[in-house]
């Protein structure tokens, strides 16, 4: 193929283009640091994961993650603002650079990966689309739900799952869409609908929030996969590498016997080589990625490993009460696992 001259300019114009973007979207540490906080964007309100309480202070697992970001680059888990967002507002938020990050109960699919521009980073809890219904329709599996009315959320993968999984079982139901998690609840509450669908830790958040929570319940059956886990925007390897690391190391923390109460001693007087590289005393697995080399002794110090935040916001020592289940390590029955500092 032979080129001429203004063809010759317009790739020589787009080549460079393309490198400004590349350039531009590749400085995200640069700007946060610039800025000195993280801008994270989270749910409007899902207890468990990402709600303010009654002080207006912001809780739950998505929170914890952003905070330990922070933490990771700033030795401060407060250097973070947090933007509510709905499941229609959260990628936008995020494509536009509203937010550094969006951890906001987001579900990893092709689609949203490989089209929109973004990069998932880890997964922080492993899901699936499930159902609550009131205990005295009898009700024991989706099998029976033809002919029901569910309230579901807009935006969100759910409404697939449903246009999958019904029709080819020959199943016919009718859908209400709200717009936030809190509308569907009220909704179901209400009497607007039969059934609630969403992720099953969204209905034990919401759960909550009913005026009889003792009335419902929540049924085995999962009709999908739901990882979930935050976002970055695509063009920033180094950014990908802060958020999917500062995971990998809470949830290698717990596995190597890490906590926030021990970390200093575990610092000054490593078991094993592990917990040293972990902890910024052997290696310079730190400036890697641009950070200091004891930025996982920060997060770790300052916001625990991944079974302390599990556990206190979602987990045993929470409200919901969710169990580990998939959600625990690799080597305790669960799927969790990170890859090794090393």
């Amino acid at each position: 193929m032979r080129y001429n001259n203004k063809t010759l300019l317009s790739l020589s114009v787009a080549a460079v283009c393309v490198g400004m973007v590349s350039s531009a979207s590749a400085a995200t540490l640069d700007d946060v640091k610039e800025r000195g906080e993280l801008r994270c964007g989270v749910n409007v309100g899902l207890s468990g994961f990402s709600s303010p309480d009654q002080d207006g202070t912001w809780q739950g697992l998505d929170v914890e993650t952003c905070r330990g970001i922070a933490a990771a680059i700033f030795d401060d888990p407060e250097a973070v603002s947090f933007t509510p967002l709905t499941a229609k507002e959260r990628f936008t938020a995020l494509q536009s650079g509203e937010i550094d990050v969006l951890s906001r109960n987001t579900t990893w699919t092709a689609t949203r990966d490989n089209s929109l521009g973004l990069n998932f980073t880890a997964t922080t809890f492993y899901d699936g689309q499930g159902f609550m219904v009131a205990k005295d329709l009898g009700v024991e599996g989706p099998e029976q739900f033809d002919g029901a009315s569910i309230c579901i959320q807009s935006g969100t993968t759910h409404e697939l799952n449903l246009a999958d999984y019904f029709p080819s079982r020959g199943i016919e139901i009718q859908t209400v869409t709200f717009d936030t998690p809190d509308q569907t609840a009220q909704g179901f509450a209400s009497g607007r609908c039969d059934i609630l669908t969403s992720d099953t830790s969204q209905l034990s958040a919401l759960r909550l929030q009913l005026p009889e929570p003792d009335s419902v319940e929540i049924l085995e059956t999962l009709i999908s996969k739901e990882p979930l886990g935050p976002v970055v925007r695509q063009g920033d390897d180094q950014w990908l590498d802060i958020v999917q690391w500062s995971i990998f190391a809470m949830v290698n923390a717990e596995e190597l016997g890490v906590n926030s109460d021990n970390v200093d001693d575990m610092k000054s007087n490593p078991p094993n080589p592990q917990v040293a590289r972990l902890l910024g005393v052997d290696g310079d697995y730190g400036e890697q990625l641009g950070l200091e080399n004891d930025w996982a002794y920060q997060l770790i110090g300052h916001v625990g490993n991944y079974g302390e935040v599990f556990a206190s916001t979602v987990g045993e020592d929470s409200p919901m009460q969710i169990s580990r289940g998939v959600n625990a390590l690799w080597n305790e029955g669960g799927i969790l696992y990170a890859p090794p500092v090393r």
